[in-house]
């Protein structure tokens, strides 16, 4: 099978990668890139293809790492005291001011 060869692919995870090239695109990035993006957002999320015909292929993909988010978001900002919260948003509040953004 050639390099860059789709075949392995089911149609759930060919519509999830054109969803996401379809907001890179909405952002501005170019067409080639905004595929090459998603392909690769796809087999960090599933692990490639999951068609049966290779090693380690049809299986689970579990967890991938879009659905962490939320609930590992807040644990390290929540085991921190206040003053050392309080002095990051000072110190991101000049750096803003200081950029102009």
């Amino acid at each position: 099978m050639p390099q860059g060869d789709k075949g392995k692919y089911t149609a759930k995870q060919e519509r999830k990668a054109d969803h996401i090239a379809g907001g890179y695109k909405k952002k501005g990035v170019k067409t080639k890139e905004a595929e090459r993006r998603a392909w690769a957002t796809v087999n960090k999320d599933d692990g490639g293809g999951k068609k049966p015909g290779g090693s380690g292929r049809g299986k689970e993909t579990g967890h991938p790492a879009a659905r962490k988010g939320g609930k590992t978001g807040g644990r390290a900002a929540a085991a921190r005291p206040a003053a050392a919260r309080s002095a990051s948003a000072r110190k991101a509040a000049a750096t803003r001011q200081r950029r102009g953004t």
